[in-house]
């Protein structure tokens, strides 16, 4: 009865969403994995496409790229690659025959297995703010060092937002905790505090085994579980221009030898670290992913590999990098182009220069996630709470990115395009004519829930309702969201025997030193 009443009571807008979404802090969107449904932007030709793979063949054949690890010199002497000092010049038949052993989509099993990812095809998923070391919220209305109670709030909006699909990097660098075991607390935060596909730094042999392991103990699977299907992945960086460094190769070839997920993401910004020119930059950061990627299948054919592209510019005027910029967007595009030509799935990112979540954060970081969508990209890194380049997280950016993707993701429903005859909708037409209005009619009624997107951020009243109601700012309104979700937060279910091996096995490695540090 009481729930024939509530529906009977139940109106529209905010009353009705209030109403709809009961105890919640906000209503939101289903978990789901969104289907990138439109063609993608593609500002190549076939020749352009030509010229830019030939530039990278070019570059890994005539320049080269250095490897500063001796395991991957190795690796590459023995597939006949010239190896001159660091320096490795590779075939462009030997670098495409490996990169094609490379799977076009597979999928991560976390813990939860009803947050298996599926990676490549057109599926887009996002991820949050990874590893900023500063943190500023309206509260502290400065910036400041990271810390591990802030780090475990912006994990809370990560697990809560289902618009977000996986945790990458710590969102927020913990620098209150030594970072020889740093990485031991935050993954058992990660671990306890979310569900969703965890990601393992490449920094050290320790950190890598340790996460491994840890990510094992989470879900509790055994070593042969662990290794037969991907449960975890790594992003590493080049080293731009045309290097790449010991800790992160040996991360990488550590996780690929254990069946795990790698994404090669170059960070490259035209002007300072590539060519001026964008096909020039795109060039180069193709040519120092694709090795990687090569050395990799070498090592374990068919290992998952996510080809990524950080191309942006930096501000010629000051030398300060630029992002969501028009130069960015079209990298993106163009970078989405020539990862379909090699088979590969495509990361990007969510990105702004901005220092506080203001007008130029949200323009920048729209233009960047639509240059996701327009590209193809399979995984969007730093889809929420980037700020300052990606120097600062914030919780309220947080929240208001969360606002952006919902809407791609509403976007991308057929409901917004499909062409039914319910959806022709000629029988409303006709009863309503030329001297009507369809707010009242059956056919409206029966869909005025769920006809349109409904934000849980944005504010539609007009300027007199707004004042009346406080006159609240979007980044204001985001943060006493923030405040309500981090109160009410619920951590997912993990087997009380689990979360005891998982701090045993902290606790030990603690002892042991964790990771070892100059300092």
């Amino acid at each position: 009865m009481a729930d024939t009443d509530t529906r009977k009571r139940r109106g529209g807008g905010r009353a009705g969403a209030a109403a709809r979404r009961g105890k919640a802090v906000i209503e939101q969107m289903p978990w789901r994995l969104p289907i990138n449904v439109d063609k993608p932007t593609e500002p190549l030709d076939q020749e352009g496409v030509e010229a830019i793979h030939e530039g990278a063949m070019r570059i890994l054949e005539e320049i080269g790229i250095a490897f500063y690890n001796e395991e991957a010199l190795a690796l590459f002497r023995q597939a006949g690659c010239k190896v001159d000092g660091d320096v490795v010049r590779m075939g462009r038949d030997w670098v495409m025959e490996m990169v094609a052993k490379a799977p076009r989509e597979f999928t991560i099993t976390p813990r939860n297995p009803d947050r298996t990812l599926k990676i490549g095809g057109n599926v887009l998923l996002f991820g949050n703010v990874s590893s900023p070391p500063n943190y500023w919220d309206m509260e502290i209305g400065r910036k400041v060092p990271g810390t591990r109670e802030q780090c475990q709030n912006l994990l809370k909006l990560t697990q809560y937002f289902n618009c977000i699909h996986f945790a990458g990097g710590y969102p927020v660098e913990p620098v209150d905790i030594h970072a020889s075991v740093r990485h031991l607390d935050v993954l058992y935060d990660k671990l306890t505090i979310s569900d969703k596909v965890m990601h393992a730094y490449s920094l050290g042999k320790e950190r890598v085994e340790d996460v491994m392991e840890m990510v094992r103990i989470a879900g509790g699977l055994s070593d042969e579980e662990f290794e037969a299907t991907p449960r975890m992945y790594t992003n590493i960086n080049s080293t731009s221009p045309l290097k790449h460094d010991q800790p992160m190769i040996d991360g990488c070839l550590r996780l690929a030898r254990r069946g795990q997920a790698i994404v090669v993401t170059p960070f490259t910004l035209a002007g300072a670290m590539a060519p001026v020119t964008m096909a020039g930059a795109v060039a180069q950061s193709l040519a120092e992913a694709l090795c990687a990627i090569a050395l990799f299948q070498y090592v374990r054919p068919g290992i998952p590999c996510v080809i990524g592209t950080f191309t942006s510019n930096v501000d010629m005027k000051s030398g300060a990098p630029a992002f969501g910029t028009p130069e960015y967007m079209r990298s993106t595009q163009m970078t989405g182009q020539m990862a379909r030509f090699y088979g590969l799935p495509l990361r990007s990112s969510g990105v702004c220069a901005a220092n506080v979540p203001d007008g130029q954060a949200m323009w920048e970081t729209s233009n960047s996630l639509w240059a996701a969508v327009q590209s193809g990209t399979n995984m969007v890194y730093h889809a929420a709470g980037w700020l300052e380049g990606g120097l600062i997280a914030s919780p309220e950016k947080f929240i208001m990115d969360c606002e952006i993707l919902q809407q791609i993701q509403r976007y991308m429903e057929p409901a917004t395009y499909a062409t039914t005859a319910d959806d022709i909708a000629l029988d409303a037409i006709r009863s309503v004519g030329n001297d009507g209005h369809f707010f009242g009619i059956k056919h409206t009624q029966d869909r005025y829930s769920t006809a349109f997107y409904q934000p849980f951020l944005s504010d539609w009243k007009n300027y007199e309702g707004w004042e009346a109601a406080g006159g609240i700012w979007t980044p204001e309104r985001a943060h006493h969201m923030f405040k309500e979700i981090v109160a009410s937060f619920e951590a997912p279910p993990m087997d009380e025997g689990i979360r005891e091996e998982l701090a045993a096995f902290v606790e030990r490695r603690k002892a042991e030193g964790g990771a070892p540090t100059d300092f």
